[in-house]
C-alpha cells in the first residue's frame, strides 16, 4: 500500500537564542528533519504520487536536495531513479544519491546544463521528469508546510512574518499558496538569497524575470540562474507582500555556524541565508525602515535544511571565503 505521503510533519520549535536577539518569539519550522534532509520531499513526493505511478523510472536534474528527495521517493515507490548533477556538486552529494540507489550522471558546469540532459533522457528513455522547483504539483506539495504551522500554533496566532530561502522559487510559491489557503495574506514573507545566487532579487529590481550570467555564490543549492515565473508574479502581486533581501556568503556561513552552536542542527549555506535574516540583523533593519512592524508578531523561519553539508564541506567553504576576504 502506498504511503499517504512521503514527508513527515516536522517540529515547530521555539528558538530562545534567536528570540532573545530579535526581541520577539522566533519559531523554527524544522524541514531539516525530513527523511531526505530538506523540504523538497513535500512537493516532489506529491508530484511523483500524481504522475509517476506506472512510470519506467524518474529523472531529476539537481546538484542537491531535489535529487535526494527524488532518489528517496523512487526507492520507496520501487522505481529506478536517474539523477543528473552538474560538476559543481560535492562528492558527498553524489555518494548520498548512490546510497539511495540512484544512477548518477555528472554533466555540465551548472544546473541549467544538467537539466538539458535530464530533459533529453525524458524524451529518449521515456522517463518521468521531476522538475526541481518549477511545477504546480510541487508548489501544492510545499504548501503543506504552512498547513502544518497553522495546525501547530492555531489559526489565531498569526506570524508577524515568514522567513525562507529562495533558490528557484519553488518553496516560495508553495508558501504563498499555503498562506492564501489559510487566509494569512496579510503576513509578509521575507525571501532571502545570497549575493551571486540572487535570481529573484535581480528580477524584482529589473521588474521582469532575468537570467543571471553565472552563479558565483557558494550556496550552490540556491543556484538557479532564472527564478520561476510564478515566484516573480507572486513577488509583484502584493498579497502576501514579499520582501526580497540579500546576504553575503560570509553572513550565510556565520548563520550556519551560529545555528549549529545554538540549536545543534547542521544545515547548508542555502538554508543559512534564511537564518541570516535574524543573525545578521536583516529583520531588525526592515523594522527600522518601517517595512516590517514594531513590535513584530512571532517570526516563523523555515529551516529548509540541506543534505550537501558535512564538516569537510563546511571547512572547504570557510577556507574559500577566507581567501576572498
Amino acid at each position: 500500500m502506498m504511503a499517504e505521503h512521503f514527508h513527515i510533519n516536522t517540529p515547530l520549535l521555539e528558538s530562545l537564542g534567536m528570540s532573545k536577539r530579535l526581541g520577539t518569539t522566533v519559531y523554527l519550522k524544522m524541514e531539516s528533519s525530513q527523511p531526505s534532509g530538506s523540504f523538497k520531499i513535500r512537493g516532489i513526493g506529491h508530484l511523483c504520487q500524481q504522475v509517476a505511478g506506472n512510470s519506467k523510472g524518474v529523472v531529476c536534474s539537481s546538484g542537491g536536495n531535489a535529487g535526494m528527495a527524488t532518489a528517496y521517493i523512487a526507492r520507496k515507490m520501487g522505481l529506478p531513479a536517474t539523477i543528473v548533477v552538474p560538476t559543481s556538486s560535492p562528492v558527498l552529494v553524489v555518494q548520498r544519491l548512490q546510497d539511495e540507489g540512484a544512477t548518477v550522471k555528472v554533466i555540465g558546469k551548472v544546473w541549467d546544463e544538467a537539466n538539458t540532459e535530464a530533459l533529453r533522457l525524458m524524451e529518449t528513455e521515456g522517463l518521468t521528469y521531476v522538475p526541481p522547483f518549477d511545477h504546480p504539483l510541487l508548489w501544492a506539495g510545499h504548501a503543506s508546510v504552512i498547513t502544518e504551522i497553522v495546525a501547530s500554533v492555531g489559526p489565531n496566532l498569526k506570524p508577524g512574518a515568514v522567513v525562507l530561502s529562495v533558490g528557484g522559487g519553488g518553496l516560495l510559491c508553495g508558501v504563498v499558496q499555503g498562506i492564501k489557503a489559510v487566509g494569512w495574506t496579510d503576513v509578509p514573507i521575507v525571501a532571502m538569497e545570497t549575493v551571486g545566487a540572487d535570481c529573484l532579487n535581480a528580477a524584482v529590481k529589473a521588474g521582469r524575470v532575468v537570467t543571471l550570467d553565472d552563479i558565483t555564490s557558494e550556496a550552490k543549492c540556491l543556484g538557479a540562474k532564472t527564478v520561476c515565473k510564478k515566484a516573480f508574479e507572486y513577488s509583484q502581486s502584493g498579497e502576501p507582500r514579499i520582501i526580497s533581501e540579500l546576504v553575503t556568503d560570509q553572513q550565510a556561513l556565520h548563520a550556519v555556524e551560529r545555528f549549529l552552536d545554538e540549536e545543534r542542527v547542521f544545515v547548508e549555506l542555502a538554508c543559512g541565508a534564511a537564518l541570516a535574516a535574524v543573525y545578521s540583523g536583516v529583520v531588525s533593519q526592515l523594522q527600522e525602515e518601517g517595512r516590517l512592524p514594531t513590535p513584530l508578531g512571532p517570526l516563523v523561519v523555515i529551516v529548509c535544511g540541506g543534505s550537501s553539508i558535512n564538516m569537510k564541506q563546511l571547512d572547504s567553504i570557510r577556507n574559500k571565503l577566507l581567501k576572498m576576504d
